[in-house]
């Protein structure tokens, strides 16, 4: 027990002496040396981003903490990715192979700006991961998150512009508690059609998406800008914004929904009831049943919780983001969100680690393209190679399951 407080000490340290470099190296502004720490004590945000950055490592440490090594296989796949990827630009343009390189992995900590943008990507992709992993852990391919996150968004616009004479904080809350509502609520329909009439859920949430996408537009058509050249809504007022930590940038207190959200959901899945049937309706449905589960209530608590988080997400995006309602709230993010809740293996406590790790690459890509010229297509190459080999990585252990047990009965 001792050894086990001394490690946790010791890694405590070190997340905080590493958070102290990286928010060094983000503030610096080129500087370097001894002057480097002057430089970045003096910005006023760097209370904030220090704080941020010690989370950012904690995440880390909790991610190797929870999946062993798994997290080992992980972090393997990803550097052999990167490998990959650093080959086939190699191959195509060895002049610029190594700036785009160092572009990519050192771009988003260059700037404060930069930074920040890792970290508003890496809130809304963890949100919607953290949605992801509660339907895969219930062994259901629910894909409705991109709807969700389109009415959430809407619905926590409309309250933004529309509703007036309240306190920031009453007006945040309201707006971001309608959104949140409204995913659940559109989360209800495939929940009740898988549960009760035995739809597939991965086509009903599919043609759902679409719907929700016409809604949206119908209803933006309807309050965007007269006589605008943008399909989009006028900004919010100001009592309906998210409030920032760190002035000139959109880092807001969503940084808190996070923590609380992979906190929630793990507490869910792990200490309660419900979160007992989860697990068992994922690992055996037949046997969950027979055990006296319902499962028609775990479909629908499942489905739903995910909607919830999914309209979370479409409140972060719009009151904290783009501050209005724009034509596209979200463009394939939840596919990207099922990459980040499949490499933690749809572990809650692990998805904001894996959600950081993505958000990086999204971030970088378009940095790679700026500073090096170098088509930002070698990035989706790096991501495609990531979800083909944990593919092939979970594949062959399923292979070798499937072997064991066949020895197993022959013997």
């Amino acid at each position: 027990m001792r050894h086990k407080w001394l490690i946790g000490a010791i890694g405590g340290a070190g997340a905080i002496l590493l958070a102290l470099l990286l928010s060094v190296h983000v503030l610096a502004r080129g500087v370097r040396g001894v002057e480097s720490f002057a430089q970045a004590a003096e910005s006023p945000a760097f209370g904030v981003v220090w704080a941020i950055n010690t989370l950012i490592m904690l995440a880390f440490a909790l991610f190797i903490a929870q999946t062993g090594r798994e997290a080992l296989r992980v972090l393997l796949t990803v550097a052999l990715a990167l490998l990959i990827g650093g080959l086939i630009l190699l191959i195509l343009n060895p002049q610029r192979a190594a700036d785009a390189y160092t572009a990519l992995l050192t771009g988003p900590l260059s700037r404060l700006n930069r930074w920040a943008t890792w970290i508003d990507d890496a809130i809304s992709l963890t949100l919607v991961a953290l949605a992801i992993t509660l339907v895969f852990k219930a062994n259901l391919f629910s894909l409705g998150a991109e709807g969700q996150i389109f009415l959430g968004a809407m619905a926590s616009g409309l309250v933004a512009l529309f509703v007036e004479g309240l306190p920031t904080a009453l007006h945040v809350s309201l707006a971001v508690g309608v959104g949140a509502l409204v995913g659940l609520l559109w989360g209800l329909i495939p929940a009740v059609l898988r549960a009760y009439l035995g739809a597939n859920e991965l086509v009903a949430t599919l043609m759902l998406n679409p719907i929700a996408a016409l809604i949206y537009g119908f209803i933006l058509e309807r309050i965007r800008l007269p006589q605008s050249g943008i399909i989009a809504s006028a900004f919010f007022p100001e009592t309906a914004l998210l409030p920032r930590l760190i002035p000139a940038t959109r880092v807001t207190t969503a940084v808190l929904w996070v923590l609380i959200a992979a906190l929630a959901v793990w507490w869910l899945m792990q200490r309660t009831p419900f979160g007992y049937a989860l697990r068992a309706m994922g690992a055996n449905p037949d046997f969950a049943r027979y055990g006296g589960i319902r499962l028609e209530r775990v479909i629908i608590g499942a489905m739903a919780l995910s909607g919830l988080l999914s309209g979370l997400a479409g409140s972060y995006l719009a009151l904290g983001i783009y501050q209005r309602l724009p034509l596209a709230v979200s463009t394939g993010l939840t596919f990207e969100a099922i990459v980040a809740a499949l490499l933690a293996r749809n572990n809650p406590l692990a998805v904001p680690a894996m959600a950081l790790l993505y958000s990086y690459l999204r971030v970088g890509a378009p940095i790679m393209q700026n500073d090096a010229a170098v088509s930002l297509e070698i990035v989706r190459i790096i991501q495609a190679l990531i979800i083909l080999l944990f593919t092939a990585e979970g594949l062959l252990s399923l292979w070798q399951r499937r072997r064991a047990i066949a020895a197993w009965k022959a013997s």
